[in-house]
């Protein structure tokens, strides 16, 4: 049984502040280990419901937040900040099962720690087919196309809460309770990595009853720039119509190249904002 895990890391327990979550920092060096232990505690959890066999792609900031020689049952690691497919590189239809492991809020939502959507600097909102979206029901649409179910999430509750709008089934691990975009009530870690655990095993027990991401096609992703110069720069891609001043539409029939679409975009952005 083959699991990708998609690993960010606002959704670890504990981390409220940009300062915990990127380094170099005595601070980050501190809360990359608890998120090493999050995605652990995945990865323990899928191998007592069967699991054989791990691919983890570290998908936050840099994208080398993890030490490989300490990723249990002898995952793979897929790290580097330039990947085509950014945080979803490496899934394919051998796969069984995703999970998405420290996962955050939407730049929508306002109340969940530590919010945005892909490039904070850039986008202010995304909606799929209408609905508020974070990175988790973006990302589903490579899930969707690979014809793998997304079976597990853990984060805040907004976080949970966004997901489940596109991913009805999925197991939910809540490890902590936003209070604002820089404070949150989480759990203890050790619990943390406990409730991980065991949703993890939970939802590879019941993998044959969790469905594909539930995303109509054709799908629509509208995305709200901060500025209008983003949004004229988005509309140089292929298949992005200008909708308003600061907001374009990407339409597609075949998620994976709605994804593509929406990752250029995101890189077009970063390589202005940055």
């Amino acid at each position: 049984m083959k699991v990708f895990l998609s690993t960010d890391m606002e959704g670890t327990a504990g981390v409220v502040d940009w300062s915990q979550a990127r380094g170099p920092a005595t601070e980050y060096e501190y809360y990359r280990g608890q998120l090493q232990a999050e995605v652990n505690a995945a990865i323990d959890g899928a191998l007592a419901a069967g699991g054989t066999e791990f691919l983890v792609n570290d998908s936050h900031s840099t994208m080398q937040n993890l030490r490989p020689d300490e990723l249990h049952g002898r995952a793979s690691y897929l790290s580097g900040k330039h990947k085509p497919l950014y945080m979803m590189q490496g899934l394919d239809e051998s796969f069984d099962a995703a999970f998405f492991v420290s996962y955050h809020g939407s730049a929508g939502a306002t109340g969940s720690v530590l919010h945005h959507t892909y490039n904070p600097r850039a986008i202010a909102e995304v909606r799929l087919n209408g609905v508020i979206t974070g990175e988790a029901g973006i990302n589903a649409l490579v899930a969707l196309a690979c014809r793998v179910p997304v079976v597990l999430i853990s984060g805040d509750r907004i976080t949970i809460d966004e997901a489940q709008a596109f991913c009805p089934d999925i197991e939910s691990v809540v490890v902590k309770d936003s209070v604002s975009h820089n404070a949150a009530l989480s759990v203890h870690p050790e619990r943390a990595r406990e409730l991980i655990h065991d949703g993890a095993r939970r939802a590879l027990a019941r993998l044959s009853d969790i469905r594909l991401p539930s995303i109509t096609l054709p799908a629509e992703l509208t995305v709200r720039f901060h500025t209008r110069a983003f949004a004229e720069l988005a509309c140089e891609l292929r298949g992005v119509e200008r909708r308003e001043e600061r907001v374009v539409v990407l339409r597609n029939d075949d998620p994976l190249q709605l994804y593509r679409t929406f990752i250029a975009t995101v890189l077009l952005s970063r390589g202005v904002s940055d």
